[in-house]
């Protein structure tokens, strides 16, 4: 287990954005896995193309931009380790974090073929899903930006998100239906209007 993460940490060095991309896809997988098995109890009903589309935006979406966003955090100076930490947490969970939640349940939508649900799937998922999102980053960050080294932080918020990404597979699909019943519910008012 020593040599995997002396390897991994070398291939952190040298290939940031490769390693990461590919971490960040195996641990949405993963985490849709394990919602759909333990959470959502599918079974053999187990849906292969949810699971294919949360790796995609793992490995191609938020894998990227979370890269460049903790190269970008971690080269912003600070003459006090204190606060760089509040800076960080607060620029981290108040900036990003409110547009990455929308760009997640958009990208959803899309992937699925469903664009018209765009909209009502964030009105759905958006605010529990932010608030929870807050209470359980804005520990890990403070930890993350105070006690790990740069370039494992990414590794640090990746392990975390195997639970947070079960969350939110099961969000999604959650907000998915929420989203169309309000579409077929304006439907039917149009046709009753």
């Amino acid at each position: 287990m020593a040599s995997f993460f002396r390897a991994y940490n070398a291939l952190l060095i040298r290939r940031p954005m490769l390693t990461q991309c590919g971490t960040a896809a195996v641990l949405f997988g993963a985490g849709d896995i394990i919602a759909q098995q333990a959470v959502e109890r599918k079974g053999k009903g187990h849906d292969f193309a949810r699971t294919a589309r949360l790796t995609f935006y793992g490995g191609a979406m938020f894998g990227p931009a979370m890269t460049k966003w903790y190269q970008l955090l971690n080269r912003i100076q600070f003459k006090n380790p204190t606060k760089g930490i509040i800076y960080r947490v607060w620029l981290d969970q108040c900036v990003l974090t409110p547009g990455a939640v929308i760009v997640f349940f958009g990208s959803m939508a899309l992937l699925e073929g469903k664009p018209s649900e765009i909209v009502p799937r964030i009105g759905a998922g958006y605010v529990p899903t932010l608030l929870r999102n807050w209470a359980v980053f804005v520990p890990t960050q403070i930890i993350n930006f105070w006690l790990v080294p740069p370039h494992l932080r990414f590794g640090v918020v990746c392990v975390v998100s195997l639970f947070w990404n079960t969350y939110l597979s099961v969000a999604n699909a959650m907000a998915k239906k929420q989203a169309a019943a309000a579409i077929e519910e304006k439907q039917v008012e149009k046709i009753a209007g």
